[in-house]
């Protein structure tokens, strides 16, 4: 009993206040991060205070934070130069006049894109700048074109090195090349689905597309000479998963070397400018101004809680729940989906994991499997109303007679679509495990 006051009623209280602050406009690190220092002098005292600093430092001494901001380096270069527009077309060469042909290169293109960068906001901002205007002008119908190119931005955050599966490692204790490991097959099999519904539309209503796409016809011969623009996204691939895959490198080491190939990449064009470094040295700084101080202000609220005695009462609230462990697994995916039609995926991981973790814990689950399912959770918030980043994203760089609410419609499919995929993996963990049991 704290102050008198049983730890469940100061559970809901915190979770009032948190709503209540949000409503009313408080971003949500302040949010946080001004309810734990609130409930430190109520309860402990000013002395009390340096534990959050403390708590707060340990997560951020991490060495592999610091692949973060090379990842969204090298997500900034990439949107500001002509590498990735190139990209695009050297895979589209292969596609020729086959149906659906740019709805395959958009797909393909977002995969590679997404292991390079791991970032799904500059995925969804470079799909927005290449892929969208090539499939409008090819005839494709406007909303399918629309939910298939944020759909497919979303995978950024699927295809390994992405930015939330390196956050959850930290936050959960799990091995993150484990991680990254084990998202590949599931981001792959997300990709195939996509593109699969997008040619049975075809197929079952030939006006949704082109009647013929508009390519050239090229011998095999003149398709590899004229693919030599892959070579250098290739490269920059290479260098990042590469590295991890080989041992030649740590996640943090890779990521690093991923940035430092992708400024080569571009200077090797001669498109690399003192402005394009300086926007995207800036774009940098204020995404992980951002992030940290989400981190912050979360941290320190669950070091609090858990202080009080928050994590061992919610474990034994998971835990003794009348129900199956595999359901108590559903109602934290649950959560997570919910919890996505409104925050960002960080805020909801350093909110959640903490709390969930020692539960899923006691039930024998791998932690990696979980990561995943968290992973495709939370992938289904980039594309839900209100909250819906890629739509927000979408919006910025498409034609201006294209309405919001006209994006919002296109997600549904690709919502759906997406809770299929995440429906899959967690029936089958062996999609998750198989390839990590594999390698190690």
């Amino acid at each position: 009993m704290l102050l008198g006051v049983d730890i469940a009623v100061w559970s809901l209280l915190i979770l009032f206040v948190m709503v209540g602050l949000l409503v009313v406009g408080v971003p949500l690190a302040f949010t946080t991060g001004s309810i734990a220092v609130a409930l430190c002098l109520l309860l402990y005292g000013p002395q009390s205070l340096f534990l959050l600093g403390s708590r707060t430092f340990s997560f951020l001494d991490s060495y592999a934070l610091v692949a973060v901001p090379f990842f969204i380096f090298m997500a900034s270069i990439l949107e500001r130069s002509g590498l990735a527009r190139e990209l695009y077309d050297s895979i589209r060469i292969w596609t020729g006049r086959a149906v659906g042909g740019a709805a395959t290169v958009t797909t393909l293109f977002a995969i590679i894109i997404g292991a390079i960068v791991g970032v799904a906001g500059g995925e969804m901002v470079l799909l927005g700048l290449v892929a969208l205007p090539q499939l409008l002008r090819l005839g494709y119908d406007r909303k399918l074109s629309i939910g298939l190119v944020c759909a497919t931005g979303a995978l950024g955050s699927m295809i390994p090195p992405a930015l939330t599966l390196v956050f959850f490692g930290l936050t959960a204790g799990a091995d993150i090349g484990d991680l990254f490991t084990a998202s590949f097959v599931p981001g792959l099999m997300m990709a195939a689905i996509f593109l699969a519904y997008v040619q049975l539309r075809l197929r079952l209503n030939p006006a949704l597309g082109p009647a013929e796409e508009v390519g050239p016809t090229l011998t095999l011969g003149e398709k590899f000479r004229q693919s030599y623009r892959v070579l250098l996204p290739l490269v920059v691939l290479f260098s990042t998963l590469g590295s991890i895959y080989l041992g030649i490198a740590s996640v943090t080491e890779s990521a690093a070397v991923g940035a430092f190939c992708t400024v080569l990449a571009v200077a090797s064009r001669g498109e690399l400018t003192i402005k394009i470094l300086r926007d995207a040295i800036h774009q940098t700084l204020a995404a992980c101004g951002m992030v940290l101080w989400l981190v912050i202000g979360t941290n320190a609220l669950v070091g609090v809680y858990a202080l009080m005695g928050g994590i061992d009462f919610a474990k034994a609230m998971l835990t003794g729940l009348p129900i199956p462990p595999f359901a108590v697994l559903i109602l934290m995916v649950l959560v997570w989906v919910f919890l996505g039609f409104f925050i960002d995926w960080i805020a909801i991981l350093l909110l959640t994991i903490p709390i969930f973790m020692p539960a899923i814990k006691s039930f024998g689950y791998d932690p990696i499997w979980v990561g995943v399912l968290f992973n495709m959770a939370v992938q289904i918030g980039y594309l839900t109303p209100p909250f819906a980043p890629a739509c927000f994203f979408i919006k910025g760089v498409c034609p201006p007679e294209i309405r919001m609410e006209e994006i919002f419609s296109a997600m549904w499919p690709f919502v759906g679509l997406q809770i299929v995929a995440l429906v899959l993996v967690m029936l089958f963990p062996a999609i998750a495990l198989w390839l990590p049991s594999i390698l190690n």
